[in-house]
């Protein structure tokens, strides 16, 4: 295999691995807000925040790993 093409494929799968933890973690911490709210409707304004928060957070991971793919 060329050098070139071992270097995108290393690329693409740090970017799939990167973007698949990221999107599991957003949709977990949205699900569980959701059934918490659901269980509990008064909940609704002190989980809101902590929600978005979590899922920056979960977010960054993914554009760190957009970083680290830039630097390869």
């Amino acid at each position: 295999m060329e050098p070139e093409v071992a270097k995108f494929l290393a690329k693409a799968f740090v970017m799939g691995i990167g973007s698949l933890s990221p999107a599991y973690a957003i949709g977990r911490i949205v699900s569980k807000a959701m059934e918490s709210i659901g269980r509990n409707p008064e909940s609704a304004g002190k989980l809101f925040v902590p929600m978005l928060l979590g899922a920056a957070f979960a977010e960054a991971i993914a554009i760190y790993c957009l970083v680290v793919v830039f630097t390869l």
